[in-house]
């Protein structure tokens, strides 16, 4: 699994959140991924920017797993 040095947070273009619960759920489950520092989820934009030294492919897979799309930008 590699690592990143910490650098600007990767953003990402979040699909399927309707509402504030969704952005909750993303939050949390970004949260949980090792190596992320912290997690900003916007609905309006549809974007999340996560911090830290997190595998993007951890990420990705982390919000398709809790049922949403990914996509690095």
């Amino acid at each position: 699994m590699e690592k990143r040095q910490a650098t600007a947070p990767l953003v990402l273009a979040i699909t399927g959140m309707t509402c504030d619960g969704c952005v909750g759920a993303v939050k949390r489950v970004l949260s949980r991924v090792p190596g992320v520092a912290s997690v900003e989820v916007a609905l309006a934009s549809g974007r999340a920017a996560v911090a830290g030294v997190a595998n993007p492919q951890d990420i990705v897979r982390a919000v398709e797993a809790a049922g949403y799309g990914a996509r690095l930008l």
